[in-house]
């Protein structure tokens, strides 16, 4: 039992500036830890080196490198959970990638699918697991195949959906959705522009400094010529939707993508590309990575969840990222990096503003207009990119946003441990 003077001394810590931020940097027995984590490069949906891929081979060749470099017996993984949005029977196919990746029967497997957020969602659900007691140890992942698995958009849906004034809306395309955003808000098509050559430039500059290998593992798979009909065997190992050279003029002569929607700002140069990749993380209580004797990278913090108007979807990081700052008592300014997923300009270029963020803290290596946006992937891949962004920082504290299609923001905050 605590003395009264170490109660005072409790309460003038908090009190304290810089408590909030001191106190998520605090090491504690019970903390969520990250021991592991990667991701595959990101290619060009129906044309990069992933394009033969199938999702089930992208989880088996990235669970199968987790196993291999973790040095975490695999007989002690009790659950994946693996975010996806696009595969059919992914349940399926998760749980069998699982064992084919040489993982004992006593691993289970789940499948997690909020939409663009479903690798975070898929963190989120191994971290409550390992909270609640459920497991000890568990892996998260997220992997989409956009060139296996096309986005046919929303499904034929009843009477009482497609007349309510609000659930309808989840029948707009994305495209549209980011046109409401611009509209709505005054965005112009310079600043999409401005934006999105920002990623591209950023994207460049970690490319060529070689940063992004810290990242990225080999995919080892095979790849067919769409002319010859020849199949070899080629190991991917970088990312390949950036666009060295990119300016605002460049992006400027591309035409608009959606010219039957005002103000018809968004392009295929200024929004995310459709693309092929997986991420994962090993999780587990900080207690137990000291008994096995495994490295902790980072730890998790927690995460949130928004709701808002399906119609501009976008800015749903407007919203989660305030929530998950106010639950720990943080400002903007005890974060280092701000991983926002860039699915269109318009809703990059509302959230930083909204939130009033310095851009410089805002996606450093570039976002999912440069890389590309496979969409149950992004959620995991965010928290690898910015990690390992924090390591070369020399920084700590990173929050990880994206916005769902279906009207909701979600975000996560991580402190490295390098």
């Amino acid at each position: 039992m605590s003395s009264p003077q170490q109660r005072l001394n409790s309460v003038a810590n908090q009190l304290a500036p810089g408590s909030a931020r001191q106190k998520i940097l605090a090491k504690n027995p019970d903390d969520v830890v990250i021991t592991y984590l990667a991701r595959t490069p990101l290619t060009k949906a129906r044309k990069g080196g992933l394009k033969d891929t199938t999702v089930d081979d992208l989880l088996i060749s990235l669970l199968t490198t987790v196993r291999e470099k973790s040095n975490l017996d695999p007989n002690l993984v009790e659950d994946v959970c693996v975010g996806n949005v696009l595969c059919p029977g992914s349940a399926y196919v998760a749980r069998s990638a699982v064992l084919a990746a040489g993982y004992p029967v006593t691993a289970a497997a789940s499948i997690a699918n909020r939409f663009c957020s479903s690798g975070l969602l898929a963190v989120q659900n191994i971290a409550n697991q390992i909270i609640a007691g459920s497991i000890d140890v568990g892996v998260a992942v997220g992997a989409e195949s956009m060139s296996k698995n096309a986005d046919g958009g929303a499904p034929e849906m009843s009477e009482r959906i497609t007349k309510h004034p609000i659930a309808s809306q989840n029948s707009q395309p994305m495209g549209q959705t980011s046109e409401n955003v611009a509209n709505q808000f005054n965005i112009s098509r310079e600043q999409h522009d401005r934006f999105a050559a920002n990623s591209f430039q950023k994207a460049e500059r970690a490319q060529k400094a070689g940063w992004l290998e810290d990242e990225i593992v080999p995919v080892r798979t095979q790849i067919k010529d769409p002319k010859t009909g020849e199949v070899k065997d080629i190991v991917v190992v970088r990312d390949d939707g950036i666009r060295y050279g990119t300016t605002p003029e460049s992006l400027g002569k591309v035409r608009a993508a959606f010219p039957q929607w005002a103000p018809s700002a968004t392009t295929g140069g200024n929004a995310s590309q459709i693309t092929d990749g997986a991420a994962a993380l090993v999780l587990m209580k900080r207690s137990r990575a000291q008994q096995l004797g495994q490295p902790i990278v980072a730890k998790f913090c927690g995460a949130t969840v928004s709701g808002l108007e399906p119609r501009i979807m976008g800015i749903g990081p407007s919203l989660a990222i305030p929530k998950i700052l106010s639950k720990f008592n943080l400002s903007k300014d005890d974060i280092d990096i701000f991983e926002i997923n860039e699915a269109f300009s318009s809703m990059g270029v509302y959230c930083v503003n909204k939130l009033g963020l310095d851009e410089s803290k805002v996606n450093p290596r570039g976002g999912a207009i440069a890389f590309g946006h496979p969409l149950g992937a992004t959620g995991a891949r965010q928290v690898v990119t910015a990690l390992s962004e924090l390591r070369r920082q020399d920084k700590r504290v990173a929050v990880t946003s994206m916005c769902v299609g279906t009207g909701m923001g979600m975000a996560g905050i991580f402190v490295s441990e390098h």
